[in-house]
């Protein structure tokens, strides 16, 4: 049985970025869409994560600071798969 793909939004938070849209397939991300922020940084951070595994990116971006910021969009990304990993997030199939 094909396993679907898990739809989530996320409002992030201290960041450029307002929203990340996040496709998850069999515990991988498969798309990611980042509103606002730093254009071709988000598109090269999605492309550079697209097909690791949930836990693989959340290591990966975890901690990350933008200046000043406590945060920044790869540790906001970080933290929406925290937030999926532990239901705290609508899901929806496609």
């Amino acid at each position: 049985m094909d396993s679907k793909i898990e739809i989530v939004q996320y409002a992030t938070q201290g960041t450029c970025s307002k929203l990340i849209n996040l496709a998850i397939k069999d515990n991988r991300v498969v798309d990611i869409e980042f509103i606002g922020g730093c254009n071709g940084n988000l598109k090269g951070i999605s492309k550079l994560v697209t097909g690791l595994t949930v836990d693989e990116v959340i290591e990966k971006l975890q901690g990350i600071t933008c200046g000043g910021k406590p945060t920044s969009c790869p540790d906001q990304l970080a933290q929406c798969l925290i937030n999926y990993k532990s239901n705290k997030l609508v899901k929806s199939e496609a």
